[in-house]
């Protein structure tokens, strides 16, 4: 996993008063899935799709989706693996990647939407964004390109050109084509995984499809630099969270 299971997300809470609950979703396909919501006492944000990283979601993702509760915006962090792992909470130690490696891009892509509606039939009519990490980041991008509706999309460490995870998706370059809304890319300066001819290319293909972007690269940021344990990488943190706070403003 990208996020160790006793992670923190690097925001302290404000402390601002947070409607917090598990849920149960269904897919257009009748699947039903894990969801946590968060929903601030006031009116008048916006509206967040957590997109977690592969472990789908446990603590760190519903703890984030209360941050951007705290911060005015209606949020909803969904788990990947209804079809084929249930809706049950899961222990540490679960076997993620064999489920990770049955996510189909039309499967994700319903979750979202009955997300999406879980939002609009609560907070109607709202910007609703999507903000993902790692395996979550590709994914958010991805949304872009479905003809959801959104206001924007947040890929934190995503992978820009790796095709078929979820299965049946293109690359997020070859997708741009697609993408209706703008893009949010924060990455790792120090992530082998995603170097920087990589980030490049990606910033690119952005240009040249003429997507609205920002793609930040935080130098000497590993993959998953955006965790409380990473106190070396705190500015990187609190200057990523204040630019997808500046970009849900800038967007909604």
């Amino acid at each position: 996993m990208c996020v160790p299971e006793d992670a923190e997300p690097p925001i302290a809470s404000n402390g601002a008063g947070v409607e917090r609950s598990d849920l149960v979703l269904t897919a257009s396909d009748g699947t039903e899935f894990a969801a946590f919501e968060a929903v601030p006492k006031a009116d008048g944000g916006a509206a967040v799709i957590v997109l977690p990283d592969v472990r789908g979601l446990f603590h760190f993702y519903e703890e984030l989706a209360v941050r951007f509760a705290e911060a005015g915006h209606h949020s909803v962090a969904i788990d990947y693996f209804g079809r084929t792992a249930g809706v049950s909470k899961r222990d540490n130690d679960w076997d993620f990647m064999s489920h990770v490696e049955q996510v189909t891009h039309e499967g994700l892509r319903a979750d979202v939407r009955a997300a999406i509606d879980r939002i609009r039939a609560r907070n109607s009519p709202v910007s609703i964004f999507t903000v993902g990490f790692c395996f979550g980041g590709s994914n958010s991008w991805h949304q872009a390109a479905n003809g959801l509706g959104l206001a924007g999309a947040v890929g934190f460490y995503g992978r820009p050109t790796f095709a078929g995870r979820p299965l049946g998706a293109a690359s997020v370059v070859d997708r741009l084509g697609d993408v209706d809304c703008s893009i949010l890319a924060l990455m790792g300066g120090d992530d082998p995984s995603i170097p920087s001819e990589t980030i490049a290319e990606f910033e690119t293909a952005l240009a040249t499809e003429g997507v609205t972007h920002e793609v930040v690269t935080y130098e000497g940021a590993p993959h998953s630099f955006f965790d409380r344990s990473y106190d070396e990488h705190a500015l990187a943190s609190a200057d990523a969270w204040s630019r997808v706070l500046g970009f849900i403003e800038g967007n909604r």
